[in-house]
This record gives structure tokens, sequence and C-alpha cells, in this order.
């Protein structure tokens, strides 16, 4: 038994806001009353359900091939020195993975989801997660390029090509599904890209991203996937992409989505020189349609490494640059590109960047439909969120930091004119009660009695990067694992999996195809259960 008496309680999942109460923690949930074990007095302190970070980069191929592109970075950055409960590794941009286990937990998270995971390499990405010691993980597969669905789809099998969708999930041991640039990765294996919603994809009759997006949403709604499609939208960091953005979001028909890193979505602006925060149109959106979450994808200023499944993109990237540049193209199924950056903000397009991703956090009303988020590593590094949550708490820091920047700049962005400040309450809603929500993980983002014992305290304080930044402890399944700054314990984390309804033929159609098109052979291919040593499996029936 545990109890935490005398701190401020914030749990939007319960409504409490601030209020003193007791909670009794046993066997890894909390429970509503209990006698002995140990007292935690958090007088004085804030309390908090462990932060989820809905969206971020943390295992698999193109996080290390972000690691060996960066070295530089190793050489500079602080080594964790192994110890009596941690291993030695290194922060930087791109953590090794035990450290990125300790960097999540010093800040108070207790929960990430792993946001693109080829299906080819997903037995690697899993020994990865498995390898991040303290927090749960989830992950999302890669689809929305995937040639064996695309083909299904362009012959207008739809219930073929969600039987397939679902086997893949399955396949991938992942908890949803990740659609990148739909289309503009199939397209760029031939040298092209997908940037109009209704023109066919190349080397297809009839798919275009706006049916890709659309068959894939639907998809999860009739798969009854707990968390909907999550969607990285065509003509990422583009000027004048928000166009695109809305266009999407009519493509989904109602359907439920979550749109990853908005801010990369939300430019005015028709080139380069004349590029503008569109946010204000995007927040609009969300603001009145309820279908919708997304996590910010904010810039933070300085050094750090970009990874996407968007290899259009980041070869665009390269060249505008003149940055080392990797590319990886994934059979059948995706790709990925790799560019290290630094974010300036002196330079037009970078602080408009930054802007955006403030001033969606900002707009969007409603806590529960945007999320904190920097697109780890793109954005920034995870391990900066307290300097993010200082930006939203704080409006006159804010205004202190515009203050820096050229007044060329401030006539293109909103976040001048913006006066919110986050409460607490709010913080607390887009670091853990909203993305958990969104991911479908009830026990998580909660501190309710049968919920995960997941719990950070901070000492009230105000400086808000510092309190953020070290919590004075840390408890994870009710187990203490940062204590006064100290990494006390370090235990496994569990993998949630879904196993949403599949045919049963399905695997017998895909047979044949696979062994035409794949360089593994169809029986090594699907992740096998010995490879998630702590899953947890959700089963789900398709919706009625």
């Amino acid at each position: 038994m545990l109890r935490i008496t005398g701190g401020k309680i914030y749990d939007p999942a319960s409504g409490i806001n601030g209020e003193i109460r007791t909670l009794y923690i046993e066997d890894g949930r909390f429970v509503a009353s209990g006698e002995g074990g140990r007292t935690i007095d958090a007088a004085g302190m804030i309390v908090f359900p462990g932060g989820v970070d809905v969206h971020t980069h943390v295992a698999g191929g193109a996080i290390n091939f972000a690691r060996a592109m960066t070295p530089e970075d190793h050489r500079r950055t602080q080594a964790f020195i192994r110890s009596q409960t941690r291993r030695s590794g290194l922060g930087g941009m791109a953590p090794t993975t035990f450290a990125t286990g300790y960097l999540y937990a010093g800040m108070g998270f207790t929960t990430v989801n792993e946001a693109a995971v080829p299906v080819l390499s997903a037995r690697h990405t899993h020994e990865e997660l498995s390898d991040i010691p303290i927090v749960d993980k989830s992950s999302l597969v890669l689809m929305a390029n995937n040639e064996l669905l695309l083909d299904q789809l362009d012959a207008g099998e739809y219930e073929r090509a969600r039987s397939i969708l679902a086997w893949y999930i399955r396949a991938a041991g992942s908890w949803g599904i990740k659609a990148v640039n739909p289309g503009g990765v199939a397209a760029w294996k031939w040298g092209g890209n997908a940037g109009q919603l209704t023109e066919t994809v190349d080397g297809f009759r009839h798919v275009t991203p706006g049916t890709i997006v659309a068959s894939l949403a639907r998809m999860c709604h009739d798969l009854n996937l707990p968390h909907p499609l999550h969607l990285h939208c065509n003509n990422l960091g583009a000027p004048g992409n928000v166009s695109t953005t809305l266009e999407t979001l009519r493509h989904l028909e109602g359907h439920r989505a979550h749109i990853a890193h908005s801010q990369y979505h939300a430019y005015g602006g028709d080139d380069w020189d004349t590029m503008r925060s569109a946010t204000s149109d995007l927040a609009d959106w969300f603001n009145t349609h309820d279908n919708l979450t997304t996590d910010a994808g904010a810039v933070l200023f300085g050094d750090t490494v970009t990874i996407t499944a968007d290899g259009p993109w980041q070869h665009l990237l390269y060249r505008l640059t003149g940055r080392k540049w990797g590319n990886l193209d994934v059979e059948n199924e995706t790709g990925c590109g790799i560019v290290p950056y630094t974010y300036r903000p002196g330079h037009l397009v970078n602080a408009v960047q930054w802007a955006a991703g403030l001033e969606l956090l900002l707009l969007i009303e409603d806590p529960w439909k945007v999320f904190l988020s920097t697109d780890h590593p793109n954005g920034g590094c995870f391990w900066r969120y307290p300097e993010i949550l200082e930006l939203l708490m704080c409006a006159d820091y804010r205004q202190e930091c515009l203050r820096q920047l050229p007044d060329r700049i401030r006539s293109r962005i909103l976040l001048p004119e913006i006066d919110r400040e986050y409460s607490l309450y709010d913080v607390a809603t887009a670091m853990s009660a909203g993305p958990a929500q969104a991911l479908g993980l009830p026990r998580k983002g909660s501190l309710a009695v049968g919920c995960d014992a997941d719990v950070v305290i901070y000492e009230e304080d105000d400086n808000i990067r510092r309190m953020f930044s070290h919590p004075r402890y840390v408890i994870k399944s009710g187990e203490i694992v940062i204590e006064d700054g100290d990494i006390r314990e370090t235990p496994d984390g569990r993998e949630f999996l879904v196993q949403p309804h599949c045919d049963p033929d399905t695997e017998t159609f895909i047979r044949p195809l696979f062994e035409d098109c794949y360089t593994m052979s169809f029986d090594n291919y699907p992740v096998e259960p010995h490879r998630i040593p702590r899953a947890e499996i959700h089963h789900r029936p398709a919706s009625p």
C-alpha cells in the first residue's frame, strides 16, 4: 500500500481541479482506501497523472539511422553513467533506448506512443521498445503507402483492403495505424510525390490521396480500433499547405482522426519568402469539429535531427539546407528520410514554425483536442517539453521571447496577439488525460480508482520550467521510480497491442502476393509473440 496525502490533485479525467485529496495505491492500481505501507506527504506539491506522449519516435530503424548520422551530438552530450539502478547511455537529440526511459520518467512521463513502424522492421522496433525502461509503450504501423492494400483499393475491394489492414496490424504487433503523406511515399519510389488530394497516385488507376485518407479513416472505425487514424497530411512543411490540410479534414467525412504534428501543416503564403502562419484557419476547424484531436509538433530553436517516413519532404529539406541526408526504401510498405537540422530564431521559416506550434496550442480552445508534442526529435527533443510549458503558462515570457524576433517576422505570426495562459488543469489535460483518451487507453491519464497508478508529483514553484523539469516523485504502476531527482528503480514497462477482427481467408489471399513482392519469406514476416515479452493484448470485434 502507498498513500499520497496533502497534495493538490489535478485529474481532468475525473473533473478534479486542484483539490487536496488522498490517493491510495495497491498492486499497481488506484484503490478507494487502505491501511499500512508508506505515506508520501505531498503538502505544498501538485499531483498529476503520469504524462502520456501521443506522438514520438524513440525506437526502430529510423531513429537508429538518425543516431548514426549525428555522431557529433554524442560527443557533446552528457552520458548517463552506469549505477546500481541504471545502465550507461547517451542523451542528446536521439537518446539511446534506456536513456529515453530515464529522460521521459525524469519529467514525469510514464507512457509513450512510437508513431511510425514499418511491418518489415517491426520485430527490431519491438526489441528496442522492450529495452526502454519504466514507461509503457504503444506503436503505430505505417499503412498509407502499402502497395498490397492500395492495390485492393484501386480494384474497389474495400472489404478485402480492410481485412488486409487488420492482418498487418496483427502482424506488426501495433496499437493502430499511421498514415504518412498518403500516396506520396508510394509515388516517391518512382521519383514523384502526391501534393493534390484528387489526383491519382503514380502507378494506380483510381487511388488518390483523398481516397486513401477516407478509406483508412473508415477502416479504423469499422475495425473498432482504440485509436483512430493517425494522419500526417500531404504537403508537410510547404508554404500555403493549410489549404491541403483543410481539404484533408473534409475527406474524413466525419470519421474520427488524430492529426499528427499539426504545426507543420498550418502555413499560409505561396513561397518561402511569403510564408506566414495560418493557424487560425486550422484552429477554427478544430474548434467547430469534435471528431478530431491533434498533437502540436511544436518547434524549439536549436539543433535537432529530423526523421520521417515522408521521403519526398526530407529530400526537399536536404536540397534547401545542404545538410547530410539519408533515405531508406522499405520495400512495398513505406520509406524514410533523415536530415540533421538547426532551427534559428532569425530565420523566417523557422520563426513561423516556432510560433505556429504555440499558436495551435493556444488557439484550439479545448485542451482535450490538442496535446503537447515536438514530434520528437523533429521539432526538438522531448526532454525540452518544460520549455514549451513555460511558454504556454506565462504570457509575459512569450512576449519576452517575441521581442527577440525581427519585425518582419512578427508581422507574419499571430502569437503577439494571444494573451491566453494555460492553467495547471489545462497542462494536466494536454500532457496526460487528453492524449490517453485519444490513444484509447482508459487506464492511463487518470487518478481514478481502478486506473494504473502512474503519478507525478511536482514541488509548487513559480519557475515553471524548473518545476516541470524536476519532479519530486514519479510513480509508475505504484512503484516509486524517481525520488528527489534520483532514479530509484527501473522496472520494465508494458506494451499495448490490439488484435482487430480479421477474415480467416486473408492470410491465404496475401501469401502468394507477398511471396511475389517481398524479399522476406511470408512465414518469417509477422512479429512472433515472444518478441514482445510484456504485451497487453486487446482483442477488438468489428463494429456492427
